[in-house]
C-alpha cells in the first residue's frame, strides 16, 4: 500500500492543472511564505495607516488641500475622522507609492516636518503591511498660523466702530 502526501505547496499546483483556464483570469497574488494562502491588503488600509502615521508627527496641523480639509472638518462635527484625508496610495504585488499632501504649523521647518512625515511613512508601512516602499511624495499646502484661531475671541470683542 503506497500513501501519497502533498506539502502546501504541491497542491495548488494540481489545482492550477485541473482549472487553467480560472487561473489564466485572476490576478497574480502572492502566496504566502509557507504557500498556504494569500493576503491582500486594501490600498484604504495602507493610506489608513499612513495616515495615523503622519498625525503623531510634531508640526503636522492637518493633511488634506483646502477643500478636504473642509469636508473633514464637516466629518469631525458628526464624530467620523477621515484617517486618509490628504493620503493617496499606489498598491501592488510588494511595493507602495505614497503621496501626501499636508499643512505644517507655523514657525516648524518645512523641510523637516517633511522629511519627519516621509520617515514616518516608511517604517509605518513596512512594518505594520510588511511591503516595500518605494516613495512617499510629500506636498505642503498651507501654514496654519496659530493666530487663525483666534477668530471666536474677536466676535468677544466690542465693535471698534459706532
Amino acid at each position: 500500500m503506497t500513501i501519497e502526501t502533498h506539502t502546501p505547496a504541491d497542491v495548488p499546483a494540481k489545482n492550477k492543472q485541473n482549472a487553467s483556464a480560472a487561473v489564466a483570469d485572476a490576478p497574480t497574488r502572492d502566496k504566502g511564505k509557507d504557500g498556504r494562502g494569500a493576503t491582500t491588503v486594501a490600498d484604504g488600509v495602507v493610506a489608513k495607516i499612513a495616515g495615523i502615521a503622519i498625525q503623531e508627527i510634531p508640526g503636522v496641523h492637518a493633511l488634506g488641500g483646502g477643500a478636504a480639509r473642509a469636508i473633514g472638518n464637516l466629518r469631525e462635527k458628526v464624530g467620523q475622522k477621515d484617517l486618509t484625508q490628504g493620503v493617496n496610495v499606489e498598491v501592488g504585488q510588494t511595493q507602495v507609492a505614497v503621496d501626501v499632501t499636508l499643512v505644517v504649523e507655523y514657525p516648524h521647518p518645512l523641510q523637516e516636518v517633511a522629511d519627519n512625515a516621509r520617515d514616518a511613512v516608511y517604517t509605518a508601512i513596512e512594518d505594520l503591511v510588511g511591503m516595500e516602499v518605494t516613495e512617499v511624495n510629500v506636498t505642503i499646502t498651507d501654514i496654519h498660523v496659530p493666530s487663525e484661531d483666534s477668530d471666536s475671541e474677536d466676535s468677544d470683542r466690542e465693535p471698534r466702530v459706532a
